[in-house]
Parts: C-alpha cells; structure tokens; sequence
C-alpha cells in the first residue's frame, strides 16, 4: 500500500463497544495495532490523519491521538509533525510457529522466554462438558486454574485447566504458582502419557479480550486439550486461547505406505 494510503473501512465504528470497561481510546489502539501487525498497514506507511481515523472510528480527535500515542510508546509507530504517523514494526513481537506440544522448545529456539501469571484458582463443581472430558460425575469437585502466559511481556495465551480434586490435593496453590502444572501431576503419580485435543476457532469473550488485549469478539485460535494417565484414567482438561499474531499452528505429516498418513 502507498505511503498515506488510507485503509479505512465503513464498519470501522462497528469495531468499537462503548460498554466495555476497555477504554474507547485503547479498542482503536487495538484494531489499528492489529492491523499494523497483519501487514494491512506496512512497515514506513503513513497511516490515516486523526481527523479521517476520528471520523472512521466516531470518536473524538483526542480519543484517537492517546490511541496513536500508544502505538508510539509500544514501537509500531513514530509520530512526525508534519509528516503524519508512521509505522515502524520494529517492535512487533515474532510469531511462534510450531505444535502445541513443543511449544516450549519452540520459544526457546527462537531465544525467547514466557512469564506465567496464576489469576484465579478455585474448587468447584464440574459441569456436564468438564465431567464427560474428565469421565466424571455430573457435579463432581474439580480445581479450575486460569493462567496468562506472556511472551516478552505481552499477552501470548489464556489458559483455564481443570484437574480432578483428588488428583489437585496432591500439590499445593504455592507450588502452581510457580512451577508447570505437568510437572506437579507427575510429581503426583498423575503424569500424562497421552493427550487428545480440539482445535477451532472462536470470538474473544470480554474476559479473554482484556485478558489478551485484543478486541472483543476479535479471533482467537482456541485448543481443548485432555490429558491422559498411564491408567486411561483423564488427569486434566485444558483450554486455552491464543493469540493468532503470536502463535502459528505447525504440524508435519508422513505418510506411511497404503497405511495412509500419520
């Protein structure tokens, strides 16, 4: 796209929800952040003035600077006078591209470190998808844990699991705070030796958007995963919601004879 290229769309307004506690501000840093991120606004474009993006968006002009403002202290762009708000994707956090199961080793060829945050840990009644995932009675206690990975300190994944109570009573909320949940299932006499999972697509609840700071309703990459014991017996359920701008979904197949693919 030329420099001053305007990609501005009818909808854009539609973009924004005036409900949320999300400042309205921070919702167009968001869509133009992505955008930038995306390719539809490339590295050295110009992007549209803050009158054309105040008019898109149905905003205020100061609504629309704090949001080019903060797009300046995040390093995608670099405000000029004169010369209008540029992009500079220096900044941009590198996309991981891998499988869910090496996704640690994946981050870490690439020299790259994630920080875990514990946001909420409960026991709690399992519902009837949890119990059927976990082979459990309707009802049945459950500890469920939400956990924000960061990868170089910008949201990467919101992750909720739920482990059976006796199975939960093994380890203690310190030691989940601060070491992998895998490990403490092993350390519990729980440890997986096989795994089932869903991949699909979904829309950012509230929740999950101020989680990952991304637009509400925005695509997220949505995996379901249950964790299996050497005694067939389910030891956890997981599902987590990614970013797609921080993470590709990488597999390789092989086909084995007139055996098909494996």
């Amino acid at each position: 796209m030329a420099d001053g290229a305007s990609d501005i769309q009818a909808d854009d307004a539609g973009l924004l929800n005036g409900t949320l506690p999300t400042p309205l501000y921070h919702q167009v840093y968001l869509v133009l952040r992505e955008r930038i991120q995306s390719g539809v606004y490339a590295d050295g474009e110009t992007l549209p003035g803050e009158q054309e993006l105040a008019r898109a968006f149905d905003v205020s002009r100061i609504t629309v600077k704090r949001a080019l403002n903060e797009l300046a202290a995040n390093n995608l762009v670099s405000r000029h006078r004169g010369r209008g708000t540029i992009v500079s994707t220096g900044g941009v956090i590198p996309l991981v591209s891998g499988s869910f199961e090496t996704l640690i080793s994946s981050l870490k060829s690439m020299g790259l470190t994630t920080e875990v945050e514990l946001l909420e840990v409960a026991d709690e009644p399992a519902d009837a998808l949890v119990a059927a995932r976990l082979k459990l009675e309707p009802g049945a206690t459950v500890q469920r844990a939400v956990r924000l990975r960061k990868l170089q300190g910008e949201p990467f994944s919101y992750l909720t699991t739920y482990v059976p109570a006796d199975i939960a009573a093994r380890y203690s909320i310190d030691e989940l705070r601060s070491t992998p949940l895998l490990t403490l299932l092993e350390r519990a006499g729980a440890g997986a030796v096989e795994a089932e999972q869903w991949i699909t697509a979904a829309a950012a609840s509230p929740t999950v958007s101020a989680c990952l700071d991304v637009p509400s309703g925005a695509p997220v990459l949505k995996i379901e995963r249950i964790m299996i014991g050497a005694d067939a017996r389910p030891v956890q359920m997981i599902v987590g919601h990614y970013r797609p701008d921080r993470f590709q979904y990488h597999m390789t197949s092989q086909r084995q004879g007139t055996e098909g693919w494996t």
